[in-house]
């Protein structure tokens, strides 16, 4: 669980930073959401981690 998590973390860091350099053309308001996604992931990727 922890290692998936810590893929799709890996994925929507490239994503935003892909959407956020303007090198994929997308609305901000996708943007944004991908962005709360991604914090949402990292703290529930990091306690889980601290867990075990």
């Amino acid at each position: 669980m922890i290692l998936a998590l810590g893929i799709v973390n890996l994925v929507l860091v490239a994503w935003q930073l892909t959407t956020g350099l303007h090198i994929i053309r997308i609305s901000p308001r996708t943007h944004r959401k991908t962005g709360i996604l991604l914090a949402v992931t990292a703290v529930l990727h990091a306690s889980l981690a601290l867990l075990v």
